[in-house]
């Protein structure tokens, strides 16, 4: 087979790859910006959202509630989020006497020469921060380039210290191997989420709800290490959550908790909630409380808005 033939069917096989296909691996450039105190990622291939109405309806219910705020900013430098954005990630960091910070990372087809034009335009001017040209934006946001096809932007304390990981003065993701090695394992979802010790302490009461009091939760919950899920579209939703605890003992127990969680839920749900909670199956495999989820388009598009969800998937 000759080389330009095999490219041709190369580009063909991805043209023809389905939704589902896609996947959101974290940007290489914006992985060095992540401090090691992150508390949660968020990453999201767009592409696939602005092809399929559920991934729209999920985007409101998974991403930031200050997403239109992050996106209206875009669109103040010229970068629509619908037409430019290929991966649109989310980081969220404690910072010592400040709490946490939320900063995103836009990665597309835009590139640095038109932002800058347009900026200049606008007569906005940057201001140094290291070696990084801060620019300000709408609604008290700021933003700065990582490379020519990716923007960091949010409030000014969250941008600089993403741009502290960057270059070197905090300590960052890859320091934080409880956090970082469980990437590997989501990153080929549409959407995917890790999520501190904390974070899936607060997220796992949420989701148990009434099944909490009566199970000895906080004896374990000291036990359990993070989370993480993954989201696809192919022939209708696959939601897949682990949560990593430090013995299968743990895991058994939040397997069997969660399950009476879910008969409380079920007691008081709608007849299609029912429906939904009924594509729901928990285990547990090894140190790892699994749920899976798999439905149809319209059977995820109800379970998106239960209680149930909303606590897996923030």
């Amino acid at each position: 087979m000759n080389s330009l033939l095999r490219k041709r069917l190369n580009l063909l096989c991805i043209l023809l790859l389905p939704v589902g296909m896609f996947a959101s691996p974290l940007p290489s450039s914006v992985r060095p910006a992540i401090p090691a105190e992150v508390q949660q990622l968020i990453c999201v291939d767009y592409r696939a959202l602005k092809n399929s109405d559920t991934a729209q309806q999920l985007k409101q219910q998974v991403l930031p509630e200050n997403l239109k705020q992050f996106e209206t900013a875009l669109k103040g430098i010229g970068v629509l989020v619908d037409r430019d954005v290929d991966t649109l990630t989310f980081i969220s960091y404690r910072q010592p006497k400040q709490g946490v910070q939320i900063v995103g990372a836009a990665q597309g087809v835009f590139s640095l020469k038109t932002v800058l034009a347009k900026l200049k335009a606008k007569k906005i001017k940057p201001v140094k921060y290291h070696d990084s040209d801060i620019y300000p934006m709408s609604d008290g946001m700021e933003m700065t380039f990582l490379d020519e096809t990716t923007l960091l932007f949010g409030s000014g304390p969250a941008l600089r210290g993403a741009v502290d990981a960057r270059d070197g003065y905090v300590q960052t993701l890859d320091s934080n191997p409880e956090i970082a090695n469980m990437i590997q394992d989501v990153e080929s979802g549409t959407v995917w989420s890790i999520l501190d010790q904390k974070g899936t302490q607060n997220m796992m009461l949420s989701a148990l709800g009434d099944a909490s009091g009566l199970a000895d939760y906080d004896t374990i919950k000291k036990h359990i290490l993070g989370s993480r899920y993954a989201m696809n579209f192919t022939n209708g939703v696959n939601f897949d959550l682990d949560v990593i605890t430090s013995d299968s003992y743990t895991a058994g127990m939040l397997s069997s908790f969660f399950k009476m969680g879910m008969i409380y839920k079920k007691a008081n749900a709608s007849p299609v909630e029912k429906a939904a909670l009924e594509g729901i199956s928990v285990n547990s495999d090894s140190s790892k409380l699994q749920m899976h989820f798999k439905a149809d388009d319209k059977q995820f598009q109800s379970l998106i808005h239960t209680p149930l969800f909303a606590a897996v998937s923030r």
